[in-house]
């Protein structure tokens, strides 16, 4: 894989070296301190940098293997899911081969938790773990970077500055996922670059081109190479977003001036957030694979939307929303049908929407006034797309009866 040494993750032969590096790094150290006990990374950082590099090399120092690395850290993905989570669920992976390999085409809201989430259950029903598409932009900080080449990350680049530097980088990233799944290596890839703050997933279609890039010489079709890919749609459903109110600030922001400059770390304490905050019932939905894709990017696009909006775990939260935003002072109103039209996966008691009330309007209280309406917008717009959806599956009515 020489030829895509610039954007793959660590390989086995690589790992021991990369995590000997780690055990070593002092911000490493302070990082994995303030995870652990955030009192004594305050008041006693040296004894506890001490103590925090004897337990990684206890428990990491003789790992050589990608796969042993993360075997060994599924118990404190667990945990930390467990405690962040009042229950992860899962549907639709009956219906694929743990001996495939898939692209898994996701919705996005959260940097870290939406591929770990699905890693997580993929491991923990016995399929192999993905390879992670992951922003340059969140390479930055040096630590975090090796941590996500460990974990099986490769590199989106962004921010190019010419057309054919943006060529050389798309067909480089087509070359790298085409020759993952020829050599049954899965991969997790968000739809669109960045995530939907405003709750509207929506794939774009530059991405489903750039699957094709490295295929077209090849002879065959888009349709024929997309359906080599096996392209799975996934919908990722939080109760509670941890990074609801930064994003709510963020679109007021940018609705209000035309534009939001990110602070200094920013990603880093998102990524922090979105990692420790709770999020209440999480679900993840996997689609039927593709295989009989269009032959068309945005057709083919289109098609991923309606399945992750169809299958989106609406959650009493999104309910809520929904219902405030037609009461709520400068809501921005989405024309839908009546919330009692709405199909849900469970079955909500009033205790569960009265709770989910008063948490939806804690969150507003804590909003400013102008925020607020983008709050709500974050948890009712996947009714409305989800509604939408399923009205656009139902066969047609017989007019002649």
């Amino acid at each position: 894989m020489q030829e895509f040494d610039a954007i793959r993750p660590y390989s086995d032969e690589e790992t021991g070296a990369a995590i000997g590096q780690l055990v070593r790094d002092r911000e490493f150290l302070d990082m994995v301190g303030r995870f652990k006990t955030p009192t004594l990374a305050r008041w006693a950082p040296a004894p506890l940098r001490a103590w925090v590099r004897r337990w990684l090399v206890r428990r990491f120092g003789n790992v050589t293997r990608i796969n042993d690395l993360q075997a060994k850290l599924s118990g404190y993905v667990a945990e930390l899911i467990g405690s962040t989570t009042s229950r992860v669920t899962q549907s639709g992976l009956e219906n694929l081969n743990k001996s495939g390999a898939y692209l898994f085409i996701s919705n996005h809201r959260d940097i870290v938790f939406d591929p770990m989430v699905v890693n997580y259950l993929l491991f923990a029903n016995g399929f192999n773990t993905t390879r992670i598409a992951i922003g340059d932009n969140l390479l930055s900080n040096r630590v975090f970077a090796e941590m996500m080449r460990l974990n099986k990350s490769f590199v989106v680049r962004r921010n190019m500055t010419s057309p054919r530097e943006m060529r050389d980088a798309y067909l480089m990233l087509s070359g790298f996922i085409n020759h993952s799944i020829d050599s049954n290596e899965s991969i997790w890839i968000a739809q669109r670059e960045g995530r939907a703050k405003d709750g509207l997933d929506v794939t774009d279609p530059a991405i489903i081109k750039m699957f094709y890039m490295s295929r077209k010489k090849s002879g065959l079709s888009f349709a024929e190479a997309m359906n080599r890919l096996h392209i799975v749609p996934v919908s990722i459903a939080y109760e509670y977003d941890p990074c609801d109110l930064d994003k709510a600030r963020e679109l007021e922001t940018r609705a209000r001036t035309g534009q939001y400059a990110k602070a200094k770390d920013e990603d880093t304490e998102s990524i922090m957030k979105g990692l420790t905050g709770f999020k209440g019932h999480v679900h993840v939905h996997f689609g039927q694979p593709i295989a009989d894709a269009e032959d068309d990017p945005r057709a083919l696009s289109a098609r991923i939307d309606h399945e992750m909006h169809a299958n989106y775990h609406l959650h009493s939260s999104n309910l809520v929303a929904y219902q405030q935003r037609s009461i709520h002072p400068q809501s921005h109103l989405t024309e839908g049908s009546e919330s009692s039209s709405i199909v849900t996966a469970e079955t909500f008691s009033p205790a569960d929407i009265d709770a989910a009330e008063a948490e939806i309007e804690r969150r507003l209280d804590a909003c400013t006034p102008e925020a607020r309406p983008y709050l709500l917008d974050m948890y009712a717009n996947p009714v409305v797309s989800a509604l939408e959806a399923n009205q656009r599956s139902q066969p047609p009515s017989d007019s002649s009866n």
